[in-house]
Parts: structure tokens; C-alpha cells; sequence
């Protein structure tokens, strides 16, 4: 990529994101300068990725603020909307985050707000390039020569304001020239992996292989991949982690075959006031996205779904935590207050 990839723009009056649902077939940038706008972008994944929604959080009460002045909103029709936005996906943390940083300044006036939203994603680009120069630095110190990658979702710079969390370690360790393959999850049921992750690494030139979620365990049983590394959506107070479902499968694989299994997130992702990961709110999406496949149905009629959006991983099967700050090993089962400060962005 000759020019760093930014999914998210502030206009002046809106935010312009690229639809997500678009890629890989078509590059489409959209505009959001509504509540409904913003909440239907999150809730159909047109924009995703926790960091990505911690800023849009952000953004959005901007645009809350806008159309509040608008349609003479009364102050708690303005709270209802902020809400909605912040509730429109429970379980990244950061998307609540985002909204609850600069919802404090809306005393100070618009312009304050605006500058909160703007400051996030300016600080989120280094934070993500500290992430990946910690993650490939700990890697290169236990893999010798180049490493064979399996990463699982979509985390790169469409999940994110620009560079990435867990694709960002890949991408630090390409150009060092110390990568050798990156396996890619197709990441089912909607692809992020096929359709985004893939997508990111042509464009960057990356040596990859995308196969079938199913094929990753034996992926790594069959010691073709060095290190596995993954994104967060939410890490919590003793250490487990969310991520895309089919996340837990991968430590699981690990684990059984002495591959370290990374997570790779900014400080923001740390919850805190979640004790463990059976305390996280697991969202539960639309069954059809399991039945049907480009609005055909390829289950039975009768067939009902079950499509939970995210899975828990233990911290027992983490070797590290990355951050912008840190590499945190985690195994022991608690993330340690001390080096942990939520909300540094």
C-alpha cells in the first residue's frame, strides 16, 4: 500500500467510512451524518473492528450534537440518541468507550467534542503502530527466521483508523523482512477474513493463504504456523479475551501444539470492571446469516441458527497480550493493574 489506508474521514459535517459489506468486489465509501446513519453502519458491519468503533463512537455524538440542534432535540431525546449509538454493539468495549471519552466535553460546546473525536483517531494510528513493533519484537525474540502467521478475522487497518492491532504485528514483521506466510481464517459466516483481511494483504503485497475455518487446527497440529495472533474486542479483568467466533478453537490448537497464541489490542480494549469472560455480553446476530449465503437460503427451511458474533478465550491458553505499551503474559490468569490503564488514548 503506497499511501496508508484510511477507512475513516471527518468532513465537516459527516463521517465518511468505507462500507465494509462492498469489499472485496468494490471500494465504496459512504457517509454517515445521522444517528439512524450511524447505528445501521454498526449494526450490518459496514463499519467494524474495535478501534474503529471506539472512533466512530466519538464521531457519532458529534453528529448526535448536529442533528440535536437540527431537529431542536430536548436534552434527553439527545441522551436517548448518544445511547443508541453507544448500545449498538455490546460486546466491544470500545465502541462504548469511544462515546463515554468525549461525551463529558459536550458542556464545553461542539468544537470541543469534535476535537476529543478527531484526537482519538489521530492517537489511534501510533497506538497501533506500538502494537505492532511490541508484537513483532517479542516474536523475533523466540522464532528464529521467518515466521508462519495464522491470524483469524479481520484486524488491520478497516478494523481500526489506519495500520492495524494483530494485522499491524504482521505487517511490523513484513517489513522487517522477517515474515514468511500469513494463513488467513476465512472467518465464517461473513468472511472477514476472505473478503477484508485478504484484501488488506494484496494490497501491501504479503504472501498469504486464505483457507476454510475448519482447516486451522489441523493448520497448526501439522507445525506449518510459528505463531498464531488474533485481535480483542474486549479483554477483561483476569486476563480472557473476546474475539470472533472460532477464536478459542485456534488457543485451543495452539495450546496442544506449543504455538504461542497472541492477542493484540490497544489499552482501550482493557475492561477492567469485567471480572472474567463469562460476565461478557456475547452479542447474538440475525440466524440468516448462518442459513443463507448472498440471500439464498442453503439450509432447510425447518433449520433454525445459533451465531454468536464472538467466542471468550481463557487467559490459561494466551501467551501475551500485546498493547501499545506492553507485552503482558497472561497465563497466570489476571491482567496486571498495575501496567493496564484504560482510556490512555
Amino acid at each position: 500500500m503506497s499511501e496508508p489506508l484510511r477507512p475513516i474521514e471527518w468532513t465537516g459535517s459527516a463521517v465518511r467510512v468505507i462500507d465494509q459489506t462492498e469489499l472485496p468486489g468494490r471500494l465504496v465509501r459512504i457517509s454517515l451524518d445521522s444517528v439512524d446513519d450511524v447505528v445501521d453502519a454498526i449494526a450490518r458491519l459496514a463499519v467494524r473492528g474495535a478501534p474503529q468503533l471506539g472512533a466512530i463512537g466519538a464521531l457519532g455524538v458529534v453528529l448526535a450534537m448536529d442533528q440535536g440542534a437540527r431537529e431542536r432535540w430536548t436534552a434527553p431525546e439527545l441522551d436517548a440518541a448518544i445511547d443508541r449509538i453507544r448500545d449498538a454493539r455490546p460486546t466491544a468495549v470500545n465502541l462504548a468507550w469511544g462515546v463515554d471519552r468525549v461525551r463529558p466535553r459536550m458542556a464545553q460546546g461542539r468544537e470541543a467534542v469534535l476535537a476529543a473525536a478527531l484526537g482519538i483517531i489521530e492517537q489511534d494510528e501510533r497506538v497501533n503502530h506500538a502494537i505492532g513493533r511490541n508484537g513483532a519484537d517479542w516474536i523475533q525474540a523466540r522464532v528464529p527466521g521467518r515466521v508462519r502467521v495464522l491470524t483469524h478475522c479481520n484486524t488491520g487497518a478497516l478494523a481500526t483508523t489506519a495500520w492495524g492491532t494483530a494485522l499491524g504485528v504482521i505487517r511490523e514483521l513484513h517489513a522487517r523482512g522477517a515474515l514468511g506466510v500469513v494463513y488467513v481464517d476465512e472467518t465464517r459466516p461473513l468472511l472477514q477474513g476472505a473478503r477484508l483481511t485478504a484484501w488488506e494483504l494484496v494490497q501491501d503485497g504479503i504472501p498469504h493463504l486464505v483457507q476454510a475455518d475448519g482447516a486451522a487446527a489441523s493448520t497448526i497440529l501439522r507445525g506449518l504456523v510459528d505463531v498464531a495472533i488474533i485481535g480483542a474486542d474486549r479483554v477483561v479483568a483476569n486476563g480472557d479475551t473476546a474475539n470472533k467466533i472460532g477464536s478459542v478453537g485456534i488457543a485451543l490448537a495452539c495450546a496442544d501444539a506449543g504455538v504461542p497464541f497472541i492477542v493484540a489490542a490497544p489499552e482501550s480494549s482493557v475492561d477492567l470492571q469485567t471480572a472474567t469472560g463469562a460476565d461478557i455480553d456475547i452479542e447474538m446476530r440475525d440466524g440468516a446469516e448462518v442459513l443463507s449465503w448472498g440471500g439464498v437460503r442453503v439450509a432447510p427451511e425447518q433449520s433454525r441458527a445459533y451465531n454468536p458474533a464472538f467466542d471468550v478465550t481463557p487467559a490459561r491458553l494466551i501467551s501475551a497480550l500485546v498493547t501499545e505499551e506492553a507485552v503482558l503474559e497472561i497465563r497466570a490468569g489476571e491482567v496486571p493493574r498495575d501496567h493496564i490503564g484504560i482510556g490512555v488514548l
